[in-house]
């Protein structure tokens, strides 16, 4: 099962990582994080239908088509862990070597879009607030690290409950011959 965990968390993290690098580069040079935030929500789907390939695999071919939801999820879950990590190892390493300006490119642009909505100086004053607190929360790279992950988790978390599901299969009773 760890071997499953591992190879097919690789391949999740290494698409979801590649993605969002290029995603970053693509903001990077031109700051519509709409795309960027497509791009990496997309890669995260794809990433994660591995996480139903690798427990589909350990299934058939390890367990004898056989898996409880439990032993399914536990399986699922290592793959968003290994997956995960690497996104967020990715992320960490590309934010502080190469976009340490980030977070003050992307306020200013959360910041920009209220502004061109036409709300009210309160509100805009409350975005520059909450984008002012992002900023120094920023600055903690515990909090870059749990940033990260809350993004990534809880997709991950869906795959894993959703192949658990569709995947357990109880083992066939013996026929009772009399």
């Amino acid at each position: 099962m760890k071997r499953n965990a591992i190879v097919f968390g690789l391949i999740a993290g290494a698409i979801v990582s590649i993605f969002m690098l290029v995603g970053m580069a693509i903001c990077n040079g031109d700051p519509n994080y709409n795309i960027s935030m497509i791009i990496g929500y997309a890669a995260m789907i794809l990433a994660f239908s591995f996480v139903f390939v690798g427990v589909k695999n350990f299934r058939d071919k390890y367990n004898n088509g056989v898996l409880s939801f439990g032993k399914a999820l536990q399986l699922g879950l290592l793959i968003t862990l290994i997956a995960s990590s690497m996104y967020v190892i990715t992320w960490v390493i590309d934010y502080y070597l190469f976009i340490p300006d980030f977070m003050d490119k992307y306020a200013e642009h959360m910041v920009n879009n209220i502004k061109a909505s036409g709300v009210s100086q309160v509100e805009i004053d409350k975005k520059i607030a909450e984008m002012a607190g992002y900023k120094e929360m920023y600055k903690n790279p515990l909090y870059v690290v749990l940033f990260t992950y809350f993004e990534i988790l809880p997709i991950g978390i869906l795959a894993a409950l959703l192949s658990a599901l569709i995947l357990k299969r109880k083992p066939k009773d013996p026929i009772i011959a009399s």
